[in-house]
């Protein structure tokens, strides 16, 4: 270990409750040298999502290895990125033509925000040097991205580095006040942003945000009403859309993609821009892509090399990921597994339902979207406790699940191979948790996690 530093934690916490090694694992669990078990309902980072070690993706994976590794994306292509580009336009809305790949969450947003600049520029739009985001968005920590992210934790310490955007209020359950209705709140927050676009639209090239849920800001959620909204507002004012699907994307809502549901909405809205990354390859490879319209790409197509996109990086396209991302669709349509996660989704909500029937004072605000479930732990009914939830985590921990909660937000996004059983046991674990809690008060989780 003393060579390796970690993301996301303070190191020196590592002295006293070393990391957990895993050397293997399979399905819905992973395991240590010791054969211990442990239940991964935060699909390590929310990138699993057909379980570890799949029989069908192993297989594809293994037969791509043995005819081509990789290749350079520029001026090349091969067969696994031309059928995975064309499988991502067809199961897209419609307005959703070409797509650019990239390696990482972070990078897909690089490329979003500098195509939607670029663009703008080369319509002649130069006043459009900005963007506007919700408040607490996360987009990701290179610059760029990190520009259009609202968590002080992330950002602060590299603020001389960033470019400052506009923000908008988010309209998430989890930071509105108490004594107002959510429909009354967001009805609010988009007033906000309203009158943000008319005072700013001519220096505003694009809205981001993250549909439905605000992963990193504890798992905050808000109404497809809201959305629609804003993309309309935004179409109004001429001011493009991205919507930052990476951890959304791939069924985690429910529906595969957020804006498949905005388009059955409304069928005139539509992001100009999605990224996508995390479940793309069901976690086996780093890959991110963004599709957008035939409007954008057209507008890059000139005969002077200077107009193109040219951004890049070396594994762009790489032929394992695209693979794998393969094989993760072909799982999705032959095994029907969004129809099959709805048990799924129900079984959540029985066991978020029980948390807070026999926790009342320690469980508040349960939400779920999709597969996504999560609550805020309390010391009482006015303030939350991140130290408890460290303690909560460290105890289903030692009983085989593991959680990260985002400070006192304890949530769950589990791989869709996860069994009925499993989250049953999951949630016998953390009624018992929440029990150990108020009986001894258990020692802090001494281990940072932030997203």
């Amino acid at each position: 270990m003393s060579a390796l530093w970690l993301p996301c934690t303070q190191m020196q916490h590592l002295a006293d409750h070393p990391p957990l090694a895993i050397v293997r694992a399979q399905g819905s669990t992973l395991y240590d040298a010791e054969g211990n078990g442990y239940l991964d309902m935060i699909s390590s980072w929310w990138v699993n999502l057909h379980g570890h070690c799949h029989p069908t993706i192993n297989a594809k994976i293994s037969e791509q290895l043995a005819t081509l590794e990789h290749t350079l994306l520029a001026g090349v292509v091969h067969p696994p990125i031309v059928e995975l580009a064309e499988r991502l336009v067809a199961m897209t809305p419609a307005p959703l033509q070409k797509v650019f790949f990239a390696d990482s969450g972070s990078a897909a947003i690089e490329v979003a925000l500098k195509m939607a600049l670029q663009f703008c520029q080369q319509q002649g739009q130069t006043a459009k040097t900005k963007f506007i985001a919700l408040e607490h968005g996360y987009h990701g920590e290179t610059l760029g991205s990190l520009s259009v992210t609202d968590v002080a934790l992330f950002r602060a310490q590299y603020q001389p580095l960033v470019i400052e955007q506009l923000t908008t209020p988010s309209p998430a359950n989890l930071f509105a006040p108490p004594d107002i209705a959510q429909s009354e709140y967001e009805a609010q927050c988009l007033a906000h942003l309203k009158t943000t676009l008319a005072a700013e639209h001519t220096r505003i090239c694009a809205l981001i945000v993250e549909p439905l849920v605000q992963g990193a800001a504890g798992m905050a959620m808000y109404s497809l009403d809201f959305l629609a909204a804003a993309v309309a507002c935004c179409r109004h004012y001429g001011v493009l859309v991205i919507f930052d699907e990476i951890a959304v994307g791939f069924g985690r809502t429910g529906t595969m993609f957020v804006c498949q549901a905005l388009q059955a909405r409304d069928a005139t809205l539509c992001p100009d821009f999605l990224c996508l990354s995390k479940g793309l390859t069901a976690g086996y490879l780093p890959m991110s892509c963004v599709l957008t319209t035939q409007a954008i790409y057209d507008g890059f197509y000139d005969v002077r090399l200077e107009r193109g996109f040219l951004h890049s990086h070396s594994f762009t396209g790489n032929p394992l990921a695209a693979t794998a991302a393969l094989a993760s669709l072909d799982i999705f349509a032959q095994d029907d597994v969004l129809t099959r996660n709805q048990a799924l989704i129900a079984r959540m909500a029985q066991g978020l339902q029980a948390l807070a029937r026999q926790y009342p004072d320690r469980v508040a605000l349960t939400r779920q979207t999709g597969m996504i479930a999560a609550f805020s732990l309390m010391t009482d009914k006015q303030n939350t406790d991140a130290q408890a939830a460290r303690a909560l985590a460290r105890y289903c921990l030692q009983h085989g699940v593991l959680i990260r909660p985002i400070g006192a937000q304890v949530y769950l996004m589990p791989p869709y191979s996860t069994t009925l059983a499993e989250l049953d046991t999951v949630f016998g674990v953390l009624l018992d948790a929440l029990a150990a809690l108020d009986i001894s008060h258990l020692p802090p989780m001494d281990t940072v996690h932030l997203a």
